[in-house]
């Protein structure tokens, strides 16, 4: 990835975005910023950046939670840059999806280092924030279905099985994976959730829940999210 890049930095110290501003920018990157992690999602959310560098202490929320979140619907290279130097702090940042973890103090020689690694192991993948089929739009970074214009009330369980299906939307999900996913390991056989839950989701966003044409079942295998 080119020099020109952009780059979010998400912190609420003031001096140490100033530093970070001069120490990207003398390498040509184009930087913005944002003071919490709220004000981080939505940035990524409109302006998808090409990295970020993320304080693990912002006022709002924990930065693993802004990992896990922004997890949900991109694969943007995320370096934290953090005080915490534990190696449990550490652990939930990268198992959270970050790259890379870099502790403060830092030097700008090893920083720049750090960001050209990560943004050459990674490429973001440019999934839209907002995705749209038939009159469904859901939006991934705001947790928000919308039927029409209306927004849609679903459970947290339903939420995360149109979630799943729309990040691989078009691909057959098997139900050992779905329940993997939302249930944990040791539900993998328990399909009557699934199935429960299934249903539930057709009922909302369906045309016709008793004919769907987005939430398609392969008999005996699992679910497909169709856009058509």
């Amino acid at each position: 990835m080119s020099a020109s890049a952009t780059i979010l930095v998400i912190d609420d110290e003031t001096q140490i975005r100033r530093l970070l501003r001069v120490t990207l920018q003398t390498e040509g990157y184009r930087i913005r910023e944002a003071e919490t992690g709220t004000l981080g999602l939505g940035e990524i959310a409109a302006q998808a950046p090409d990295g970020i560098i993320l304080d693990l202490g912002l006022p709002d929320m924990d930065g693993t939670e802004v990992i896990r979140r922004l997890r949900e619907w991109t694969k943007v290279p995320v370096l934290v840059l953090s005080v915490r130097d534990g190696e449990e702090d550490k652990t939930a940042a990268l198992d959270a999806g970050a790259d890379d973890y870099l502790t403060k103090p830092f030097g700008g020689r090893e920083l720049l280092a750090r960001v050209r690694a990560i943004m050459r192991r990674s490429q973001t993948a440019g999934e839209p924030a907002i995705v749209r089929f038939g009159d469904i739009e859901v939006d991934l970074s705001a947790r928000i279905v919308r039927k029409g214009g209306v927004e849609v009330r679903l459970t947290a369980k339903e939420y995360g099985l149109l979630r799943l299906l729309v990040q691989h939307r078009g691909k057959v999900i098997t139900h050992r994976q779905i329940l993997r996913e939302l249930w944990g390991p040791n539900a993998e056989e328990n399909t009557h959730y699934l199935r429960v839950h299934m249903t539930h989701l057709r009922q909302k966003i369906e045309p016709d829940p008793h004919n769907p044409i987005h939430l398609k079942t392969d008999s005996g295998i699992g679910y497909r999210l169709l856009e058509g």
